[in-house]
């Protein structure tokens, strides 16, 4: 495999991710982070790692063309904020719970209606749009026990449909990461008097827990608002034409959805660079974003054949809020483990890791 340190996608994937970063705009502490200190710094436990090559492809694959980079934060900052204590609000300001739940599936005012002749998004050439996955938070027992993490696919067509048609059917580039929607068929999605509809033929037949079931809704209005570009329309979900089941036994698909906060839905560390499978030369720049207390992530960096490891900890651009965190290693060649993570100031836990698995050359 080539080296593709200096691959377009990658300088595309860069610039989005930092339009991000400095969109978003300062808030409250979450109350889960806001016990969370760095005076400690441990290694971080993780599963074990599978390397494959379709990872390395899609995470390092040249772009072809010029591609139209999707921003996936909307028209609302306020969506990408870390909440305050108590009561968060949705994008169409209704009140939610700190913990999801059934309750973040909020009715659309009665004044709005789903259009039944909604358009279809126009087709693209080519397009770089968010696709959010599942991922299991580690060393944290209190419900959700699952976060979403954002990676990013190249599509032709239809962008929303595409992404939710990877989202329901393709292996995500990380093996962190996983969809419960497998066996769901989307048909189409279209807009229309404020609402997108996202039709299915079939939706998926499994049944979640409450507080995980509501993340996997999040998933599918993530997906498809970061798609669309457009944090502030509610998702309809419909199969064949019709509203009403209940997706994974116990959401209320009768009405539309709204978007929640990403303080109750969005993983608190996430790693967007390098890629899982990525070969790179060193030394490595590891590009993430996290909600850090005291805008303080630890990081440790592990070789897999040698055991020889690098630990310490970097800063976020800001405390207390999804914000950009950068470290740059210098790793001897071979495969290594790169994790990011939070510690709390309780008990020294380990929490909230993600990780990545690159070879260095």
């Amino acid at each position: 495999m080539n080296d593709h340190s200096n691959d377009p996608f990658d300088e595309l994937m860069r610039r989005a991710l930092a339009e991000e970063g400095d969109r978003i705009e300062p808030a409250d502490a979450l109350p889960e982070i806001r016990a969370r200190a760095h005076a400690q710094r441990r290694p971080a436990t993780r599963r074990p790692w599978v390397v494959t090559a379709g990872a390395a492809a899609l995470g390092t694959a040249a772009a072809i063309g010029a591609f139209t980079v999707l921003d996936d934060n909307g028209k609302s900052a306020t969506d990408d904020q870390i909440a305050g204590p108590g009561t968060t609000t949705s994008a169409s300001g209704v009140p939610l719970s700190t913990t999801p739940g059934p309750t973040t599936a909020t009715p659309l005012p009665p004044t709005v209606v789903p259009s039944a002749s909604g358009k279809p998004e126009p087709a693209v050439k080519g397009a770089l749009v968010p696709v959010y996955w599942l991922g299991d938070r580690v060393g944290v027992t209190r419900e959700p026990t699952v976060r979403l993490y954002r990676t990013w696919a190249k599509v032709q067509g239809r962008p929303a449909v595409e992404a939710v048609r990877i989202m329901t059917s393709k292996q995500p580039p990380d093996p962190d990461y996983y969809s419960v929607w497998r066996g769901a068929e989307v048909n189409s999605v279209t807009r229309g008097n404020g609402v997108v509809t996202v039709d299915f033929n079939q939706l998926p037949k499994t049944r979640l827990d409450p507080a995980v079931a509501d993340v996997a809704a999040q998933q599918l209005i993530y997906t498809v608002q970061g798609a669309l570009g457009d944090s502030s329309e509610q998702v309809q979900i419909t199969q064949q034409g019709r509203p009403g089941g209940m997706l994974f036994g116990q959401v209320d698909t009768s009405r539309p959805l709204s978007r929640a906060q990403a303080a109750n839905v969005q993983a608190l560390v996430w790693i967007n660079s390098p890629m899982d499978g990525q070969i790179t030369k060193s030394p490595v720049t590891v590009e993430g974003i996290a909600a850090a207390y005291e805008a303080t992530v630890n990081w440790r960096a592990v070789n897999l054949k040698t055991r020889a490891t690098q630990q310490g900890f970097t800063n976020t651009k800001e405390g207390q809020k999804l914000s950009p965190f950068a470290v740059t290693l210098k790793l001897t060649p071979g495969q290594w483990r790169i994790e990011a993570y939070l510690i709390s100031a309780e008990d020294g836990r380990i929490t909230d890791t993600d990780s990545k698995t690159v070879i260095a050359k």
